[in-house]
């Protein structure tokens, strides 16, 4: 397909181009999809989703066996935007045959291996919008037709290699849109750097899978959240005769609040009243409701958790420990093993624990836009503290030089609240977004082309 923003007339420039290939991303595909179906032809989106990884695959490294989501199947990719898709959960059951079988589970939250194969279904339907194995190197606006003075840059350009390719391989997509949905960033504390015996959580099974000390004695796993909370239960479990020491900063795991007056804060009407919301009420709201997603385990695990931990004092074999009001300060490697530093916040006391391996579940980061951006960042207007000014319909605000728009997938919490990176959300934001990028289609400016 041509097109007259291309500044080479045989390059197609596309309605959007998507990078990263994760369930928000894989959500806008389905509901591009949806829409195409019932498009008159001339006004179908033409969209193309670029994917480091060589095939779908979401958070592999915790699809522990026993895991479960902790959100509901109806709050798939589809059904809270468009309740008959055909990308819904439900359809998923049906053509694996397990429809009925799920019924019969009575379980509102499946398990999230079995979630994670619903994802892979959904991206094998879209799998003509995925470019897989692309990692992008560059974005920057493109150059106009014939040259001549430029009104705003329409057109991006992304520049992409093939991950794995020897020696020059890159390949240029240009779009009128650019979406970025990379997910969240493995966050490690300042001066750790993960290694052969110190993980992050996200790489948890990958790296067990490595492990080769045939019997070890003691694990140490930082962090207070259901991903800690996991990792401490699946190494007990599998490890009979190693120690695990459980260190956290509270006396505790604190459970989630799922209550449901307090899951009002992930419907799709609570996004309108927060992004319209003062900066200070959207804070508040923050602290109040931070409890619902961050730092929280759920409540039958805690209890399993507790159970172990008190049946192993009464036989006097204790192995798993809960260092609470503690924390790790340091790590270090001698001939004898791995070092893991405690100090007990209380009373200032450090212990010195060696260990096998150290297992940091201390959650995720959003990454900057502006990096991956590049030139496009100065264009991307910012508010008082330096963060992105994101539209009502997750558009980036920008200067008058770039009318090509970029929307996020992600990072968005500090105007549209909690559901910003998460998956509760995926469907309905999706929706909104795939509506904003026909508008922007549809609006006569966009048909005209570059001087």
């Amino acid at each position: 397909m041509s097109s007259p923003y291309a500044s080479d007339p045989q390059t197609p420039v596309y309605d959007v181009v998507g990078v990263g290939f994760g369930p928000a991303n894989l959500a806008l595909a389905i509901a591009i999809e949806e829409y195409n179906e019932a498009a008159a032809p001339d006004q179908r989106l033409t969209a193309i989703f670029l994917e480091k990884q060589a095939s779908f695959g979401w958070h592999r490294g915790m699809l522990l066996e026993g895991a479960t989501m902790q959100v509901s199947f109806l709050k798939d990719l589809a059904t809270m935007r468009n309740p008959t898709s055909r990308f819904g959960f439900v359809p998923y059951l049906q053509d694996r045959g397990r429809l009925v079988d799920f019924i019969n589970h009575k379980v509102l939250f499946p398990s999230r291996e079995e979630f994670h194969d619903y994802l892979g279904w959904c991206a094998d339907g879209v799998d003509h919008m995925v470019g897989y194995g692309l990692e992008v190197g560059a974005v920057r606006a493109a150059a106009p037709a014939g040259g001549g003075a430029e009104p705003g840059a329409r057109v991006v350009e992304v520049d992409v290699d093939v991950v794995g390719a020897s020696g020059s391989a890159t390949t240029t997509y240009r779009a009128r849109n650019l979406v970025l949905g990379t997910g969240l960033v493995p966050k490690l504390p300042k001066g750790i750097t993960s290694s052969e015996r110190v993980w992050h959580s996200s790489e948890f099974l990958h790296r067990l899978e490595r492990f080769t000390e045939p019997d070890p004695h003691r694990f140490v796993v930082v962090g207070a959240g259901q991903s800690a909370a996991e990792v401490a239960d699946h190494l007990h479990r599998t490890y009979p005769g190693a120690e695990v020491c459980a260190v956290l900063s509270r006396y505790g795991y604190s459970p989630a609040d799922d209550s449901p007056y307090a899951n009002r804060f992930f419907d799709p009407e609570a996004v309108d009243l927060y992004h319209g919301a003062e900066p200070a009420v959207r804070d508040r709201l923050m602290d109040y409701h931070r409890n619902t997603n961050y730092g929280v385990v759920d409540i039958d695990l805690i209890d399993e958790l507790y159970r172990r931990s008190y049946q192993e004092k009464v036989r006097g074999e204790e192995r798993l420990r809960i260092l609470n009001t503690s924390r790790v300060e340091g790590v270090d490697q001698d001939p004898e093993g791995l070092g893991v530093y405690v100090r007990n916040l209380a009373t200032g006391a450090v212990e010195r624990l060696t260990a096998d391996a150290v297992v940091y579940a201390t959650g995720y980061t959003e990454p900057d836009p502006g990096r991956l951006l590049g030139d496009l960042a100065g264009s991307c207007l910012r508010d008082e503290e330096g963060r992105l000014r994101i539209l009502r319909d997750y558009r980036v605000d920008t200067a008058p030089e770039l009318e090509a728009a970029v929307y996020l997938q992600g990072g968005t919490e500090h105007t549209h609240g909690i559901t910003g990176n998460l998956l509760s959300m995926a469907a309905v934001r999706a929706g909104e977004v795939c509506a904003s990028l026909v508008a922007r289609r549809t609006a006569p400016e966009t048909a005209t082309a570059l001087a």
